[in-house]
């Protein structure tokens, strides 16, 4: 038997329920000690984003612990090693199977903790920025919601590959952080447009957009010819205004893009350009996960609470087991 967080009804509970019998042979057993509040553990708790077919539909999509047990085609791995893992839910339990191409070694000198912040968001920023974007050394970012745990990777990786960033956020000490990190422009968005803000930074190839809505018609006007716009998330609203004529005259594209809903090997070959690109650096000390706190998880509905209400700069964590 395990645990798990359960929806009922408005509220979350931890409670016991049926654990695993069927290793599929390409999987591991992991036993969670750490999982991870994303945007997309809300939505879904609030009925508008269902997991993909055939997933869990336990919360969580990522986690940090422990090899419990290896499929039989699993070479990689062996019974104790200290992982993190990519999910397509089931992260809020005390175990989880996962394929075993969506899971990395944790890297050297790191904690399970700090692990714990690793796999979703910096999955999502190298799939966006250097596989759909295709950015170049020296192309340009617009970062929007530029504090959260995804924005603060974003701006580390970027800036590590040679890639300028100019962060928007709507509190002066986010924006702080954000320069910490590398960011050479900021913009509070309490302050009106980031239009004028980022032309006379110099504009830029591409947009990473969680918000959509009335950002994308804003986010064209400050893109270069051959720009990019990566549409990841609705929390400006799912309908927006597109000048069909500047995307024409300038190449422009919109680009929508998750990465739950990925198969399986496209996940792996994520995790596996991470594996190569950014591990190194995260051993290295060049760059790290912003952890802004954490949280037992029989209070994860405080620390889901603290994400929706926008308090948090860096990554919100569950702890689970030791």
């Amino acid at each position: 038997m395990m645990k798990a967080i359960k929806i009922d009804g408005d509220a979350l509970v931890w409670e016991t329920c049926a654990g695993f019998e069927e290793l599929p042979a390409d999987s591991v057993e992991i036993d969670v000690v750490w999982t991870a509040v994303n945007r997309a553990d809300l939505s879904q708790r609030a009925g508008v984003y269902p997991p993909p077919p055939g997933a869990s539909n336990i919360l969580g999509l990522e986690v940090s612990g422990r090899i419990a047990r290896v499929g039989e085609a699993v070479t990689t791995f062996k019974p104790g090693d200290d992982v993190c893992a990519l999910l397509t839910g089931g992260g809020y339990a005390t175990r989880v199977v996962v394929p075993a191409v969506q899971v990395l070694p944790v890297p050297k000198g790191f904690s399970l903790e700090k692990a714990a912040a690793l796999p979703e968001v910096f999955a999502t920023a190298w799939l966006n920025l250097y596989q759909e974007a295709d950015l170049k050394p020296g192309e340009r970012v617009l970062l929007h919601a530029a504090a959260s745990g995804l924005g603060t990777t974003v701006i580390q990786i970027a800036t590590a590959f040679g890639n300028p960033v100019f962060a928007t956020a709507g509190d002066e000490e986010k924006l702080d952080v954000c320069r910490k990190l590398g960011a050479t422009g900021t913009w509070n968005r309490k302050h009106g447009s980031f239009v004028e803000a980022v032309k006379k930074w110099g504009g830029v190839d591409m947009v990473l957009d969680p918000v959509g809505g009335s950002y994308i018609k804003e986010n064209q006007k400050v893109l270069s010819a051959d720009g990019r716009i990566n549409l990841i998330g609705l929390m400006g609203g799912r309908f927006a205004e597109v000048d069909l004529g500047l995307m024409l005259m300038k190449r422009h594209r919109l680009i929508g893009s998750t990465l739950r809903s990925r198969s399986v090997e496209d996940k792996g070959r994520v995790m596996q350009a991470l594996y190569r690109n950014v591990w190194p650096l995260l051993v290295a000390g060049q760059i790290e996960p912003l952890i802004d706190s954490i949280w037992p998880i029989e209070r994860v509905e405080d620390a889901m609470a603290h994400v929706a209400a926008n308090r948090n700069t860096g990554k919100v964590l569950l702890n689970i087991g030791e």
